[in-house]
């Protein structure tokens, strides 16, 4: 019984809405927990999820929405059912599937929304059939795997109108609000320039493909779980966690790290959409006269600058500094030599006309530099704080969901995650653009150089000064794989 009643959940909240006019004035002069018994929420006022991807980060994900007190979990899906486990054994209720086309097919009309949490491949295809079917989604970042994607996510949400979320959750955090007022307040003037910096990556990135082939698990089925990818042989430490520094599953440290570390500048200075962009990477030696060339491998440190058009919160175009692999921007002369830069290995620094400020992983505890400067402030607030802050991420996104589209503000809808997925995608791209091989004239191999620029033009998705990285803004897909269209 309690099964089919968790199954029909859905269902009856589409039915509830119908039939309310007529059972409104029965109830008017009745209160609602008098009814339903203590604690009880109307079908119209739950929302039943399928989460896709649910071990590991996706484990914690539907914990989330579960604890937000309005969701039920009604479906669950993964290639893997040893990192399923726990999830499994948590909501025994819930049906398994391994195939989410499958799930999407015979349960469709039994959910209200789906949860994303796959490796970065495969966000995409899954996402955009779900919104397809006018379900409420909550992507794990990044939001996709390439910049065509990302446009084509965006642009989804609005068409079939339902609520979406990226799962950035410190976005929900007090300190990008505060940032914002602090910032309005003109507490460190125009902000020209942005430093962003991360300890990752923490797998190995900048090495040849294994060539450790061994037995795939029984409790793996790896075809699906290679999805739109290119067919390859199962390799040991792959899965399910070394996959982010491979350009066919993950988009290295920046696709990790960096919708938490430039969710911050994005949302206080409105960035939106870069117009270049310029990177040089780390060299992985094979030996001491040859660098080791490992175009499937993100590298092991880069250092990337995009440029920002101004916007409404700049007087002009603001430069935005990534770098990870350990490698850190010049130490502010406000600070200290024994104060902390960032958080130790995170951080972002905002420079402006007028002083600095800073904040750690996640855009938590923001600061102004010299860290004096703090005790004064005297800022009053004007943004809305999220309830439960990185936490009620989740319940912010099952809240907005249950009143449907438009009717609640979220902190990372895709109208926001997309253009910043799209940023740190076209870093990407510089990135993979020093490792494009070329031949000259008398057919040797060339490379454009340590340290490339790219032009983009945003309107077309297009480097216009070096048509070899096109290539990386919308790959093919593998045969038996599709990404619709709108």
């Amino acid at each position: 019984m309690e099964e089919q009643k968790l199954e029909k959940t859905a269902e009856s909240r589409r039915s509830f809405i119908k039939s309310a006019a007529i059972a409104s004035a029965a109830f008017m002069i009745v209160p609602r927990h008098v009814l339903g018994g203590k604690g009880f929420l109307a079908p119209s006022d739950r929302l039943v999820v399928a989460g896709v991807g649910v071990g590991g980060k996706g484990q914690s994900d539907i914990a989330k929405f579960y604890e937000s007190g309005k969701a039920d979990i009604g479906y669950l899906c993964d290639v893997d059912t040893r990192r399923a486990a726990t999830t499994v054994k948590a909501f025994p209720k819930a049906k398994f599937y391994k195939d989410w086309r499958e799930m999407f097919d015979k349960e469709g009309k039994n959910f209200d929304a789906v949860s994303v949490s796959t490796p970065d491949h495969n966000h995409a295809i899954i996402t955009l059939a779900a919104m397809q079917m006018g379900k409420h989604v909550y992507v794990q970042k990044p939001l996709t795997h390439d910049i065509y994607e990302a446009r084509l996510l965006t642009e989804a949400a609005k068409k079939y109108k339902v609520v979406t979320q990226m799962g950035n959750q410190g976005a929900s955090n007090d300190g990008p609000r505060q940032m914002k007022e602090w910032y309005d307040a003109g507490l460190i003037g125009d902000v020209h320039t942005v430093y962003a910096w991360t300890d990752r990556p923490v797998w190995p990135q900048g090495i040849p493909w294994s060539a450790n082939k061994t037995e795939i698990p029984k409790e793996l089925d790896w075809d699906l779980w290679l999805g739109t990818a290119p067919y390859k042989e199962y390799v040991d430490k792959l899965v399910p966690f070394n996959w982010r520094g491979w350009w066919d599953y993950g988009t290295g440290a920046l696709g990790d790290m960096g919708c938490h570390l430039l969710e911050a500048p994005f949302s206080v200075l409105n960035l939106k959409y870069a117009s270049e962009v310029q990177a040089s990477v780390g060299s992985v030696y094979v030996d001491e006269f040859k660098r080791g060339y490992f175009p499937d491998s993100c590298p092991p440190s880069s250092h990337v600058i995009l440029k920002f058009p101004k916007t409404n919160k700049t007087q002009g175009d603001v430069v935005v500094h990534w770098m990870d692999g350990g490698i850190q921007p010049e130490r502010p002369e406000e600070l200290a030599a024994n104060e902390v830069f960032g958080d130790g290995g995170n951080g972002t620094l905002f420079i402006g006309t007028k002083g600095k400020l800073m904040s750690s992983t996640y855009s938590a505890n923001p600061r102004l530099l010299p860290l004096s400067r703090n005790k004064d402030i005297k800022v009053p607030e004007k943004f809305a704080r999220v309830k439960g802050a990185a936490d009620g991420h989740y319940a912010q996104w099952v809240e907005a969901s249950i009143a449907g589209y438009g009717k609640k503000e979220l902190s990372s809808p895709f109208e926001i995650a997309g253009p910043l997925t799209e940023a740190l995608l076209m870093a990407n791209l510089a990135i993979r653009g020093v490792d494009v091989q070329r031949k000259n004239a008398e057919g040797k191999i060339i490379y454009p150089g340590r340290n490339i620029k790219l032009l983009w033009d945003n309107d077309n998705m297009k480097i216009t000064n070096l048509d070899d990285v096109n290539q990386y803004v919308k790959r093919e897909y593998r045969k038996g794989w599709t990404l619709g269209t709108l």
